[in-house]
């Protein structure tokens, strides 16, 4: 199959061959389905006003109010057939059970920002379950621990964090409106990854509700399926309410910088070495690389730039000596350096403005959605500076503005990990993650097909300078492309092995036994869920 001519529609059309409704979907299901919700509500009547159907005025903004891919913001999107926005874990149990009575799909959603839709797009009649009522955090400082329900977002976590004390954080990631429950269901990584690991690791109970609608801890899931939900994906096990994270101390100084080079400053070079370094830093040292392209010149010429977006856990002279010391070609000056508390810095690499307020944290509508179409990789040998000028020339090829990769260092603790250890397999011998973007505003969808076209043929190229065999991905950025070469007949566990490989390599079977056995009928599933054995 040739990707490029795939629509949104081919890609869920295909995939939903894994397996059928549980139940055939009844025409009566519209009617039956809202009654059904209210017998097993604890509140029948606080239940018809959580429920929104196409019929209600602000069905709308509802569904699209935390959608964050505007590709999939068209007329022509498939439609849920009810939103329920619950409140209690009975009304979440009461979605499970009749959506499996009335034979509907089930698509969960904390924060929207699934990078292909699929906690919010079916092409088969469907209900989605929006967590954005469930979102209370309570913190415990003396216990160094927090409960956070799945429908918060990763800046509320912080916020709330910072409230109860200013030496705790927590190391999820940079976006704040991000939800929690996908988040932490994929890993969830940040600033802070080099130092304590993935949101994923740090995760040590949780609240879990399984296909049959039974509420479940830990202790009650068992450790196969608690070992699953963190960092397995989300959609395919249940629907985690809450989170209990183990809180992780940060000191009260921290120091950020951003310094940006372009090949006329010998951006090259210092991407090259940069590689050779930043997954040997000390682990308080989490220093990124996001290149971009823009016209530099009054005649248009295109040049590369690279910016070097540092936060370092201790105070600027300790920061000056470390970087001297490891990388002094980037030639870091005290002028640079700026030091602040930690959740300030949560701030500053979420993209604000200095001295914005901390309340922007509380905000959860995004400021950040576009037309995008992202993919991820990982490297684990240096690209050489003839392999960096070929991808300058890739990038050439594209609009100003349009394609960024961010390249995210390795090493440290996220290296100590075992591979095993939670779904989430990259660990080590993996110097840095590569985000590869192409994202616009202008032109819409009517320029979607040339700006995936060119991503695909970028990500061709790079197959030679990342891993293979698997050629690895990581799960948060969802890539339908991948594993989109199936051949008919294969069973599901098969088409599903293409990209599950891929995601979570040797943890891959491991997951699909479980799967199999929590949820033999697949009842959580979408594009790529996690198959069960039978289906």
């Amino acid at each position: 199959m040739k990707m490029a001519n795939f629509t949104l529609r081919h890609h869920l059309a295909c995939l939903l061959l894994f397996a059928a409704p549980l139940v055939a979907f009844s025409t009566s299901a519209p009617e039956n389905f809202m009654q059904c919700l209210s017998l097993h509500s604890e509140n029948a009547t606080a239940i018809s006003k959580l429920v929104y159907t196409p019929m209600n005025s602000s069905y709308s903004s509802v569904l699209d109010v935390t959608l964050q891919n505007l590709r999939f913001l068209t007329p022509f999107a498939p439609k849920p057939l009810f939103i329920v926005t619950p409140l209690h874990v009975s009304h979440i149990q009461a979605a499970i059970i009749c959506s499996r009575r009335y034979g509907l799909q089930m698509r969960t959603r904390s924060g929207g920002h699934d990078y292909e839709g699929l906690s919010y797009l079916s092409e088969v009649p469907f209900v989605i379950v929006d967590m954005g009522n469930l979102r209370s955090i309570s913190v415990d400082v003396e216990e160094k621990t927090a409960w956070v329900q799945s429908g918060a977002t990763v800046g509320e976590l912080y916020y709330r964090i910072a409230e109860k004390s200013k030496t705790l954080g927590f190391p999820a990631g940079l976006c704040p409106t991000v939800g929690v429950g996908g988040h932490f269901s994929g890993g969830g990584y940040g600033t802070l990854l080099r130092k304590y690991g993935l949101a994923a690791d740090n995760v040590i109970d949780a609240q879990l509700i399984d296909a049959q609608g039974q509420l479940l801890d830990r202790e009650s899931m068992g450790e196969d399926l608690f070992w699953a939900i963190r960092g397995g994906g989300g959609g395919s096990f249940g629907v985690v309410v809450s989170w209990k994270v183990k809180l992780v101390p940060v000191p009260s100084t921290v120091t950020v910088f951003a310094l940006q080079r372009t090949l006329e400053q010998n951006a090259t070079k210092l991407v090259h070495q940069w590689q050779l370094v930043a997954n040997k830093l000390p682990e308080d040292l989490f220093l990124q690389v996001i290149l971009q392209s823009y016209n530099s010149g009054p005649n248009g010429t295109r040049t590369m730039q690279a910016i070097f977006k540092t936060l370092y856990l201790g105070g600027v002279d300790s920061l000056l000596k470390v970087i001297r010391n490891s990388f002094p070609e980037l030639n870091v000056t005290r002028q640079d350096c700026t030091e602040m508390s930690w959740i300030e810095s949560v701030v500053y690499f979420a993209g604000f403005p200095t001295g914005e307020p901390l309340e922007i944290l509380l905000n959860r509508s995004s400021n950040t959605k576009t037309f995008f179409k992202n993919k991820s990789d990982y490297v684990k040998e240096p690209i050489p500076e003839s392999g960096l000028e070929g991808m300058w020339e890739k990038f050439f090829e594209e609009d100003e503005g349009v394609p960024r990769m961010i390249w995210n260092p390795y090493g440290g603790k996220m290296a100590e990990i075992a591979e095993s250890a939670i779904p989430f397999p990259h660990r080590a011998g993996v110097l840095y993650k590569i985000q590869h973007i192409t994202a616009w505003t202008t032109g819409g969808n009517e320029v979607a097909p040339k700006h995936v076209s060119w991503i695909r043929s970028f990500y061709s190229y790079m197959a030679q300078y990342v891993s293979k065999s698997p050629r690895e991905a990581y799960i948060n950025y969802r890539d339908l492309d991948i594993g989109m070469n199936n051949v008919e007949g294969d069973t599901s566990y098969k088409q599903a092995s293409a990209w599950g490989k891929k995601y979570f390599k040797n943890n891959f079977d491991r997951l699909v036994l479980v799967k199999t056995a929590v949820d033999p009928d697949n009842f959580f599933r979408h594009e790529q869920s996690i198959p069960p054995f039978s289906s």
